[in-house]
Parts: structure tokens; C-alpha cells; sequence
């Protein structure tokens, strides 16, 4: 408790719950777990490094033309249009950052 000037009392309120440990429930864990997992970095070998560009271009040019071959299902043609659009995006993208001039 404090006093200030007119008398008034202010309470301070002080908590030990940082000094507490408690356990985490299994879903708890589990989230803990899959955010550690996620944070990782991943090294790849080389060549699998190198060829990601290629896939992916490669990737979306397919989801791309097998939207000429799946006209019988209209549901599934904005899903793999949308796959290779993104795919040939990442590709170029990657591609171009990987062989732009240094400054």
C-alpha cells in the first residue's frame, strides 16, 4: 500500500504467478512443437536447391495445361489455375532473384 499527498491509498498489487511453472496440456504441447518445427531452417542439397526454380515453373506450366485436359470437371479448373499461376509466380520469382547482378 502507498499513501499519496491527500490521504488517498493506492494498492499495488504485486503477482508471484512468473515465479510458478505449470504444465502444458497435450494440444499445448503439441502447438509448441509444430511452431519449433516450422522456425527451422531447412538446408537442401545443392541440386535440390538449384532445380527448385525449374520445378516450379515446371509445375505451373502443367497445372496449367492439364486445365485443357479436366474440362469435364468445371469445379477443379479455378483450383489449378490458381496452383499454376502461383507456381510459374514462385518460379520466375526465384529464378530472377537468384540471378540478379550484385551492386
Amino acid at each position: 500500500m502507498v499513501l499519496l499527498s491527500q490521504g488517498a491509498r493506492v494498492e499495488i498489487m504485486f503477482s508471484d504467478a512468473a515465479g510458478k511453472s505449470t504444465q502444458l496440456t497435450d494440444t499445448q504441447q503439441i502447438t509448441r512443437d509444430a511452431g519449433r518445427m516450422m522456425s527451422r531452417k531447412i538446408w537442401l542439397p545443392k541440386i535440390i536447391y538449384n532445380a527448385l526454380p525449374y520445378f516450379y515453373i515446371l509445375a505451373g506450366a502443367g497445372a496449367l495445361f492439364a486445365t485443357i485436359y479436366i474440362s469435364d470437371w468445371v469445379w477443379l479448373l479455378p483450383h489449378y489455375l490458381i496452383f499454376a499461376v502461383a507456381c510459374l509466380h514462385m518460379g520466375v520469382l526465384v529464378y530472377r532473384r537468384r540471378h540478379k547482378p550484385r551492386s
